[in-house]
């Protein structure tokens, strides 16, 4: 059995870590691990870019976590939240962690208010992800995500 709650300042060397370990596994990408604890706690320190919420075993052990971020839509007058950074342990995938947690994101965009949705992104190959994704009621767009990002 798990338990999500909002994360707090406490965790954030665990979930810098599982940001660490998710750029790993899934895009081959090794990141500095004092920047992005510094991008970790920068989210508790200025609310306006995000908040976490973590999953959390019967031990009381943080299994999984995520970021919620905000993007306004005009064309539907609400925010449509962002879910980042998704991470559950490899030894609790597979048990449901990822629908609690994507179950209390939707409780909480409910109970905020002004949520006209909720999208994520996912590497192409990711076939597991996009699976769990499916089953969760979600789709896929037509949209292709381009950028331009320092370094």
């Amino acid at each position: 059995m798990y338990i999500t709650r909002p994360a707090i300042v406490e965790d954030a060397q665990t979930i810098a870590r599982y940001n660490l370990a998710m750029a790993e596994e899934t895009e081959g990408k090794t990141l500095d691990l004092e920047t992005l604890t510094d991008g970790v706690r920068r989210v508790f320190a200025e609310p306006g870019h995000g908040r976490y919420l973590v999953a959390e075993s019967e031990q009381g052990e943080v299994v999984g976590c995520l970021l919620i971020t905000y993007e306004w839509s005009d064309w539907r007058n609400g925010q449509v939240w962002w879910v980042q950074s998704v991470y559950v342990h490899p030894g609790h995938r597979r048990r449901g962690v990822f629908k609690k947690l994507y179950a209390a994101v939707r409780a909480l965009g409910e109970s905020t208010g002004g949520v006209c949705g909720y999208r994520l992104y996912v590497e192409r190959d990711n076939a597991r992800a996009q699976q769990t994704y499916r089953g969760l009621g979600m789709s896929a767009t037509p949209y292709l995500i381009y950028e331009d990002m320092d370094g």
